[in-house]
């Protein structure tokens, strides 16, 4: 059974940090990239980074960049999302997904997600 359990989510003031992380199981977890999503209330889900370990490459979105870091530990199977100087606009249920072509094409498997919630 594939699985991806997404952590960490909660409440936090604007500026603050936040770590997310994501468990993965069922499939082989080096052989996939892995990729963190939000959909915000009554917006549309975008993509927010992905990281594959096959061809070492790391993605952010533009809203995001030199503020979040995405990070693998294989041994655990495990991806994290690393959310500092957090704004209001973060304000989204984060998904985790695996795809097994890499962060340019469409996931695979999929989280149900972790609810950031960033006050103003």
């Amino acid at each position: 059974e594939v699985q991806l359990v997404e952590s960490g989510g909660g409440l936090v003031q604007v500026g603050g940090s936040l770590r997310l992380s994501c468990a993965a199981s069922g499939f082989t977890f080096a052989d996939y990239a892995l990729g963190w999503f939000r959909q915000a209330p009554g917006k549309e889900r975008e993509g927010v980074s992905c990281i594959s370990s096959f061809d070492d490459n790391t993605y952010y979105a533009d809203s995001v960049k030199d503020r979040f870091t995405i990070s693998s530990d294989n041994a655990k199977n495990t991806v994290y999302l690393q959310m500092n100087s957090l704004k209001a606009e973060d304000t989204a249920v984060y998904y985790c997904a695996a795809g097994y072509f890499g962060c340019s094409r469409g996931m695979d498997y999929w989280g149900k997600g972790t609810l950031v919630t960033v006050s103003s």
